[in-house]
């Protein structure tokens, strides 16, 4: 389990420049599960998945992982060998002249035999559908493949959660679905805790949990049906629930029988 104990986070502390991303973070995050965290641009989303990896320690309160404090620093290299890191940019992320010399990157330095970085190569590929790649260039590949690519070089660490901080915002909609696809995935069969930091709505229907950020704080949790049913407040802060959801909000304010809220588009063509 992750334990966010009261974080706040404060950039250039004690400045002019002082700026407060978090304010008193209060979250658990079991495992396995899968919580999606939303909210406009400067909510402090960004700031939080940096926070659950140690990549930052908190100006106050504790970032706990499986026990381990970020604070204390012979806990740190423990810590992001349980909690990946994937960033928006895959192109920040892919060090290798080949597909598998990168997946293997991560492997390398925590100083495995080779037979074992072969099968931790061969596994990640196969999960994130990158097997017929293995030889081939990064750069040869499109924007879904390389955040593919990005995935497969942490899952191959075989991390017991995988924080993903907007990893489809540079893609095309075929790259992102992708993404989600090889996210479900994860969570389903490996049974890896998936926090995903996104603001594209579609793609939080598939989580246990939402997290809705606002101006540094947490001012909404719950299932995805419990948040969509806020749509009122998700627009005055800046979000909006999918498309879909409105459509079925529409017809029942016209009279169709339908549950509300629908959150996919195969849900509402059953009951439709």
């Amino acid at each position: 389990m992750i334990q966010l104990r009261n974080v706040s986070y404060v950039y250039h502390e004690g400045t002019i420049q002082e700026k407060v991303a978090l304010k008193d973070i209060n979250i658990e995050i079991p495992s396995p599960s899968f919580l999606a965290v939303i909210g406009a641009n400067g909510s402090g989303k960004s700031t939080f998945a940096r926070l659950l990896n140690g990549l930052f320690i908190p100006t106050y309160g504790d970032v706990i992982v499986d026990g381990l404090n970020s604070k204390n620093f012979e806990n740190l290299w423990e810590i992001r060998k349980r909690v990946g890191l994937v960033f928006q940019n895959p192109d920040n992320q892919i060090v290798g002249m080949t597909v598998e010399e990168d997946v293997a990157f991560g492997c390398e330095n925590l100083g495995l035999p080779p037979k074992e970085i072969e099968e931790r190569i061969a596994f990640a590929l196969k999960s994130v559908g990158m097997e017929e790649y293995r030889k081939y260039p990064p750069h040869l590949l499109s924007g879904g493949q390389k955040q593919r690519i990005a995935i497969a070089g942490i899952l191959a660490m075989l991390p017991k959660y995988i924080v993903l901080d907007e990893p489809t915002t540079m893609l095309d909609p075929k790259g992102r679905k992708e993404i989600m696809e090889v996210i479900k995935k994860l969570y389903k069969e490996e049974k890896t805790s998936i926090i995903l930091i996104t603001h594209h709505m579609e793609e939080v229907v598939w989580a246990d949990r939402i997290a809705v950020f606002n101006k540094g704080e947490i001012v909404l949790e719950g299932s995805p049906k419990e948040i969509f049913m806020e749509d009122e407040k998700l627009e005055k802060w800046g979000l909006s629930v999918p498309l879909v959801t409105k459509l079925s909000k529409c017809l029942v304010e016209r009279g169709f029988e339908i549950p509300h809220p629908i959150l996919t588009i195969e849900e509402l063509s059953v009951w439709l």
